[in-house]
């Protein structure tokens, strides 16, 4: 088969310049020649990434591939990959029982389906540490962004909480096919020092959300719409919109909210 169609359902924009291709690669650290990397690419396409990622004796490539056409293409051109290649749905894979105890993520993301594909990440996060993404460039900013600026969000607050991410470069829209209406952007995250946060994690990850669901708001009323009025008592936080606050407010926050949720 010469070329794979992109299907719109999967969000499917093909990567066309080698050198872009070849600089993502790169991007992504390695092991050694004697004890390389597991590298897990999410979405290998037509290869154009893969084949940057097959060259390097520091990691072992493996693959997830969802589209059955891509795969079959992925057989014929590429035939020693065969065996370390998954056909089915990367948000759906137990990666500890795929890929052991360590494994690192890269790929040319779906748009559709970037922010889940972090998700799936932090969820994995004692196993994964390290990440190298081409997203949309929206996303790719929001991720990136420190507290105070608009575009941080609840995405934001969760994976620097446990990982340092770095921005790396801006894509434009003729190196794909078909090629999107918005840039791209590749973005690289590492796994930070922080094992686990001085607060209930999970208790943490919904104050985030609930301070963020209603982001106009100042957090008393998105916190009370969510836990209740805590007894009428107040946290210095709660005259403060969400984007102000950092990792280390939002575990105070929990703390807090811990100790007075009735």
């Amino acid at each position: 088969m010469s070329e794979v169609r992109a299907k719109k359902a999967l969000g499917q924009h093909f990567l066309t310049d080698l050198n872009i291709a070849r600089k993502i690669a790169t991007s992504l650290s390695g092991g050694t020649s004697d004890c390389p990397d597991r590298v897990l690419e999410v979405g290998c396409g037509m290869g154009v990434l893969t084949q940057f990622l097959l060259q390097r004796d520091d990691i072992i490539t493996y693959g997830a591939e969802i589209d059955t056409e891509s795969v079959e293409y992925l057989h014929a051109h590429y035939p020693d990959f065969k065996e370390r290649l998954t056909e089915g749905d990367f948000l759906k894979m137990d990666l500890r029982a795929k890929y052991g105890d360590r494994v690192k993520i890269i790929g040319n993301f779906p748009y559709n389906i970037s922010s889940q594909i972090f998700f799936k990440v932090l969820e994995n996060r004692d196993i994964v540490p390290e990440c190298v993404g081409m997203i949309q460039r929206e996303v790719a900013v929001r991720l990136a962004e420190p507290p105070g600026s608009k575009e941080y969000g609840i995405l934001s607050v969760l994976l620097q909480a446990w990982y340092d991410i770095e921005y790396l470069f801006t894509v434009g829209e003729k190196v794909f096919n078909p090629p999107p209406k918005v840039k791209s952007a590749v973005i690289r995250l590492v796994r930070n020092n922080t094992e686990c946060l001085d607060c209930d994690e999970q208790l943490f990850i919904k104050v985030v959300k609930a301070s963020f669901g209603q982001r106009r708001k100042m957090l008393r009323n998105s916190l009370k719409a969510a836990f209740g009025n805590f007894g009428g008592r107040e946290h210095r936080f709660f005259s403060m919109r969400a984007e102000q606050l950092g990792v280390a407010d939002f575990v105070e926050l929990t703390q807090w909210v811990a100790d007075n949720c009735e």
